[in-house]
């Protein structure tokens, strides 16, 4: 994608959605940390899912680890890996408790420190609660971005390194969003939604897909 394009190309996606979000549900910032360490290799729908019954009984470090093993995974069994997620997550909430009285940290490198807790859920923290300017690339993110031209990389940290580059500042915090939403709903992988996408203009893929 020529850089000239950039510019439009997140102008169309900010115009059809001036205030974009996770589709994963939360309150707090710990509700954020912990559905977001559950999505890991799981849909949003699915951890929505499980967090509407575990959030009323424990929303807190101390109320999950309260609960203990078993209980926790009985909450989130229906969640991909949900024995060592619920292990990680027990392991995190316990850190929180003795070296973080119980708050999330606000920089990367705390957040990296904590059980489950890789670039990519660090990035998704800083950016939706935080409000920086991360990236955190998914499988949505870096296939869009490859496809479309914006940043291509062969590896996730080759595709955020691009990003963080090639964005432009104005649309910095909330282009992550903007991608993932591309790349679940229209820029999708097996088959791309070229017909109804607002950017397609802009794109490098070809040939674009025809309407079926």
């Amino acid at each position: 994608m020529k850089t000239a394009l950039i510019q439009p190309f997140f102008a169309t996606l900010k115009a059809a959605n001036p205030m974009p979000n996770t589709e994963l549900e939360y309150t707090t910032v710990f509700e954020l940390l912990t559905a977001v360490l559950l999505s890991a290799q799981a849909t949003d729908v699915s951890v929505n899912k499980a967090t509407r019954q575990l959030f009323p009984v424990a929303n807190t470090p101390q109320a999950i680890l309260d609960l203990g093993q078993e209980e926790l995974e009985n909450y989130i069994r229906t969640i991909g890996l949900f024995r060592s997620k619920a292990k990680h997550l027990l392991q995190t909430c316990r850190l929180l408790v003795e070296q973080h009285a119980s708050v999330v940290p606000r920089t990367r490198e705390k957040l990296e420190t904590l059980p489950g807790v890789g670039r990519k859920t660090a990035n998704v923290v800083l950016n939706v609660a935080f409000g920086q300017p991360t990236m955190a690339v998914d499988t949505h993110i870096f296939r869009v971005s490859n496809r479309t031209g914006l940043a291509p990389g062969k590896t996730p940290l080759a595709v955020e390194k691009q990003l963080l580059q090639r964005v432009p500042p104005a649309y910095a915090v909330d282009s992550h969003h903007w991608l993932i939403l591309l790349g679940r709903y229209v820029c999708q992988a097996r088959k791309p939604r070229c017909w109804e996408c607002a950017v397609a203009a802009y794109c490098d893929f070809q040939p674009k897909t025809p309407a079926p």
